[in-house]
Order: structure tokens, then sequence, then C-alpha cells
């Protein structure tokens, strides 16, 4: 084969692979579109005075995606996300959020691209600015926040030791809710150390973004802010 033939090859190859590029800038836009959307219903005057009760409990069942950015995506693969996520307001406008997250991955640095789990426990602080609509049937609440946890990678079909990191995260979103259940779209900037998956080797930083999708449910009783 002529070397022509080998760059074009190689040409074709590197523009069919291109898309892979703009999942990291399509989280970027994403974000910067819920954070805009959390500062407008922060100073909205059409915010109400009523939401939950302190003392209040939400669970959450949530679906999504991990998408691995930068060094990462080239480690692993993005992958489906389920998670379950608890959350206690303290304060009406406060929650503390826990939540657990499996995401069923490969591993695109080995032969033949073994399956691997990657999971997420992390606890972290929301602030809930009013909601909009608030005593309508329907009403959207924005919040922001921050947390911590421990990001695990554990192969399900090869003998090797789980790998544990540290790990946090920026989150930003919005809830549709209608009376005790909810619609929640939330998404997260993680930022993890990152040991290598097999052998030894020098601990590394990792980013990636997580988009999730939650149906919530919550017992509550009104309140006046």
């Amino acid at each position: 084969m002529s070397n022509a033939s080998v760059v074009s090859s190689t040409q074709r190859a590197r523009r069919v692979t291109a898309p892979r590029v703009t999942a990291p800038r399509l989280a970027r836009l994403t974000l910067t579109a819920l954070a805009i959307a959390g500062l407008l219903a922060a100073s909205s005057h059409t915010a109400a005075a009523q939401a939950s009760a302190p003392g209040a409990w939400e669970f959450r069942v949530a679906s999504g995606t991990l998408v691995p950015t930068g060094v990462e995506k080239d480690v692993i693969k993005s992958a489906d996300l389920t998670a379950a996520q608890l959350s206690w307001m303290p304060r009406p406008s406060l929650a503390i959020s826990g939540t657990f997250g499996w995401a069923r991955s490969r591993d695109l640095g080995s032969v033949n691209t073994p399956k691997l789990d990657v999971f997420m426990s992390d606890v972290g602080v929301e602030l809930r600015p009013a909601q909009w609509f608030a005593g309508r049937a329907v009403t959207f609440s924005p919040f922001g926040g921050l947390g911590a946890g421990v990001r695990s990678y554990n192969y399900r079909s090869i003998d090797a030791d789980a790998r544990h990191n540290a790990s946090g995260y920026g989150t930003v979103g919005g809830e549709i809710g209608a009376g005790r259940v909810g619609l929640r779209l939330e998404a997260r900037n993680y930022i993890s150390g990152f040991k290598p998956l097999v052998g030894a080797g020098k601990t590394d930083t990792r980013n990636d973004i997580v988009f999730m999708v939650a149906l919530r449910f919550s017992r509550h009783r009104a309140a006046k802010r």
C-alpha cells in the first residue's frame, strides 16, 4: 500500500472518530444552561413563599449517563448509569443528599475491552432557591451544590483488586414537581483520583460528567419560608 493510501485511511479514521470529542463540549454547554436557569430562578419575582417543611425526606431513583472527558475518555467507555438518592432538608432552602450510583462501563485500555463496573458513593449539600410557580399544580425548583465521596472501579470477569479513589463534584439542575412527585434533571462535574486499573502506577486526577434524570418521591407538609 502506498504512503498516500495510508495517510488517506488514517484521515478517514480520524473523521469517523471525531464525534467523541463533542461530548465534553456538550457537557459544558449543558452545565452552563442549567447554572443560568438556577440564577434566574434565584432572582425571580414570581418565586413563592411555600416549600417543604424542615425535616422533610425525599427519595429518588435516577438513570443517566457517565461521560468521560479529557484523558479519561481513552481509558473508560461512556456508560449507562443507575442511581438511588436520599435527601434530608434541615431547612426548605437547604438539602443534604446522599447518592449511590452504578455505571456499566468498559476498560478501553485492555485487550477485548473487559466490562468494568464504576461505583459512586457521595454525600453533598444542595442550595434550593424559592420555587417558581409555587402553589400551582406544577412547580419548578432549581438547585446547585457541592459534594464528595468515593469512586470505585471493579472488573466483572477479571481477577483483579477493585480500585478506590476519593472524588468531588459540583452539581446544578432543576426539578419539575407535581405534589409529592417530581421529575429531577441533574448534571454533575466530577473530579476524582485515578489509579491504574491493573498493576502498579502513579495516581492521577481524572474528570467526567454525569447526567441524571430522577423520579422523586417525598413525604412532607407545606411550610412557609
